[in-house]
Order: structure tokens, then sequence, then C-alpha cells
């Protein structure tokens, strides 16, 4: 599994994690190994920029996902094909907001976020309250478990 990390935020990530995570993440949506991703840490200034672009919405917001070749999860025994899932867009400024909120560290925020993104590019959606379910449950569980794991 490729996983670019560029972190052009100023704040301190622990680039290695975030990486592990990713591979945990798609290890377990049997995404194929030979897959890339890309996880880019920006300013508030820079993600709201991409907010307004891209989603048409004012401000700075937690993550952005930019899907690729559209792959979906597979399935035990049947992976995805390879292929370029993406890229995710994080901004730190805005995770460590939230973070406050939740009770929790800036760096479990955005690991949260990592996640949520990579669901995202797999198709997942939380427009929906059944969506929102199936997904947060899902986002939950693979983070605990990563989390459990090292």
């Amino acid at each position: 599994m490729s996983v670019e990390i560029n972190n052009e935020s100023g704040y301190e990530v622990d680039e290695a994690e975030f990486a592990a995570l990713a591979r945990y993440v798609l290890d377990a949506m049997h995404v194929h190994p030979q897959s890339e991703l890309g996880i880019r840490f920006v300013e508030s200034d820079v993600m709201s920029e991409l907010h307004v672009r891209w989603m048409d919405e004012p401000g700075p917001t937690d993550v952005l996902s930019f899907p690729m070749d559209e792959l979906r999860p597979g399935r035990d025994g049947d992976v995805t094909p390879a292929g370029e899932l993406g890229d995710i867009v994080l901004c730190p400024e805005v995770a460590a907001q939230q973070a406050v909120t939740a009770g929790h560290s800036t760096t479990e925020e955005m690991l949260l976020l990592t996640t949520h993104g990579i669901l995202h590019l797999l198709g997942y959606d939380h427009a929906e309250p059944e969506e929102e379910k199936e997904m947060f449950a899902l986002q939950r569980k693979l983070l605990l478990t990563f989390l459990a794991s090292r």
C-alpha cells in the first residue's frame, strides 16, 4: 500500500502513525495492496480555499476527500483492483478545535478524520440517517481496533 503524506500545516504530525492507520483501514476494507492514497495536512486558509472551491461553502472544514479511481471496498478473499484511491486533506487547526469539544487529543481527532476520509474515498457517506449510522459505526470500529493493536 502506497501512502504519501504531505504536512504543509506547520502542525507536528507523526507521519508514520497516520500511514500505519491508513494501511490498517485499507487492509481491513480489502483494498488491493498496490493501491495508492495521499494524505495532506494544510493550514486553515488553504482548507478554506478548497472548501469554497469544491463544496461552495465558506470557511475551513476538518477533512475533505478527493476520490480518483472510485474504488470500493472488497470482501474477504476478494480485494479491489489496484488503483489510486485518491487524496484526503486535513486541517489540524479545525481538528484541534473539535478535539477540545470532543474531549480528546488533536491527534486522536485527526486519526478519526483520516479514517472518515478514507471511508468517503471508498464510497461511504452520511447524508441519510442509515448511511450515517453505518459509516460512523464502521469508522469507530476501525479506529478502535487500530488503536488497540498499537
